[in-house]
């Protein structure tokens, strides 16, 4: 069966194979987690040699025809898998999906992962896998590989149409794997709204009983149309009770927005002074994890380039593994014959270990002006960190003088920042 390998997320899992700790795969629902385990790593194994029965899969999820809901009583689940490992010369792999509706999932699991000749792999998507709490329910042998939606890279695989096309189909839904069973733009709306309204906001509201429900959509709303902005609890308050007319107040706002973040729907950046090292407490710059989500939420209706672009960069740094900031630096300098303060924007600070890029997401750079805008935030950065300029024009890659590295989007798309 042809289906995309998704492999990055492979590699992963091959990495941690038999590292003593329990494979925990987050990421929103319909990202593709459980594909992940049953089909994608499932089959490797199966290249691997490793005997069919000796792969137990269970899913409790749903919408899963496969679920397996006679399990959710702890002790059957128990029992049935304890009733699969007959031996202990033999390597068993064992893959849960949604277990976090197992109520004492948490035992179960460590028992299996204490064996020598199990290796656990489990899927979740809500507050039960946070990556705070994993340590604690895990004991400190939870190890997570987190799931987005398809990259560009994954979206285009075994697609011949022309890049220009997919780009703008990529923007505008999106990159969820059901999307592919869906053909007309009515029918790919229709998914991704319905997925809102019946997957992601219901789970929030039922599992955090949530009784302010018109709250929670136009905090939804707003976030969505403000993604790639500076904001802050109090800003978004402001904004539901002046603009929507829906009484709110900070903390349920702060409350709601980690609820949205907890389920995986949108992503936080802190904002950062290069110079002063130092972080701002208090604003954020926040992501939608999904760029079809939030257009379908919108009905979209706004579709600024520019902010669609840099949530696409930013979702794919993070694919690649990287932890990003926004940045700030502030720099004197001459106007009219007199000094004065400035602050300048740095869009994307991304970080993976000793690696450190300084980032500017640029759909055009039409005029020397607005290239001397884009540029001014990384003249002011005097560290020997590469500075890169992703340009939404189809460019071959190139150093200038200062030695700024510009980009051309579907070059960095398909092979990020090499």
């Amino acid at each position: 069966m042809e289906y995309v390998k998704r492999e990055t997320y492979l590699q992963k899992l091959i990495d941690r194979m038999d590292n003593n700790e329990v494979k925990i795969i987050t990421g929103p629902r319909r990202s593709g987690k459980s594909w992940l385990l049953s089909h994608i790593f499932y089959d490797y194994l199966l290249t691997q040699d490793v005997p069919e029965q000796n792969i137990i899969h269970i899913s409790f999820d749903m919408d899963d025809e496969t679920n397996q809901t006679e399990l959710l009583n702890a002790k059957a689940l128990k029992d049935y898998l304890y009733g699969r490992i007959t031996s202990t010369e033999e390597h068993y792999y064992v893959m849960l999906d949604e277990v976090q509706d197992v109520e004492g999932f948490e035992r179960i699991v460590n028992g299996l992962n204490n064996k020598p000749n199990v290796d656990v792999y489990i899927t979740g998507s809500n507050s039960h896998f946070l990556s705070s709490d994993i340590n604690t329910i895990f004991r400190g042998r939870g190890d997570e590989v987190h799931v987005y939606p398809f990259s560009f890279n994954e979206f285009c695989s075994g697609r011949t149409e022309p890049v220009n096309e997919l780009w703008k189909e990529y923007y505008t839904y999106g990159g969820l794997p059901g999307l592919k069973n869906h053909r007309t733009p009515e029918q790919k709306t229709a998914y991704l709204q319905r997925l809102w309204n019946k997957t992601y906001l219901s789970d929030i509201i039922d599992r955090h009983k949530i009784r302010n429900t018109e709250a929670l959509n136009a905090l939804t709303d707003a976030m969505c149309s403000s993604v790639g902005s500076v904001s802050n609890p109090s800003k978004l308050s402001n904004t539901i009770q002046s603009v929507m007319h829906i009484k709110t107040d900070r903390e349920t706002v702060t409350t709601y927005m980690g609820y949205l973040k907890e389920a995986y729907l949108f992503e936080e950046a802190s904002r950062y002074d290069i110079k002063g090292k130092r972080y701002f407490e208090s604003v954020r710059k926040w992501y939608a994890t999904d760029i079809g989500l939030r257009n379908a939420r919108l009905n979209f209706r706004q579709q600024e380039i520019t902010h669609i672009m840099e949530n696409i960069i930013y979702n794919h740094l993070r694919i690649w593994g990287y932890l990003v900031d926004v940045g700030v630096v502030n720099a004197r300098v001459m106007n009219s014959g007199k000094q004065e303060s400035r602050q300048y924007e740095v869009d994307f600070i991304a970080t993976n270990g000793q690696e450190k890029y300084y980032i500017q997401s640029a759909f055009s750079l039409a005029d020397d002006s607005k290239r001397e805008q884009e540029l001014q935030s990384l003249r002011h950065i005097d560290d020997s960190f590469r500075k890169i300029v992703v340009q939404g024009d189809d460019i071959a890659q190139y150093t200038d003088n200062n030695g700024f590295t510009f980009i051309g989007l579907f070059d960095f798309l398909k092979h990020g920042l090499k």
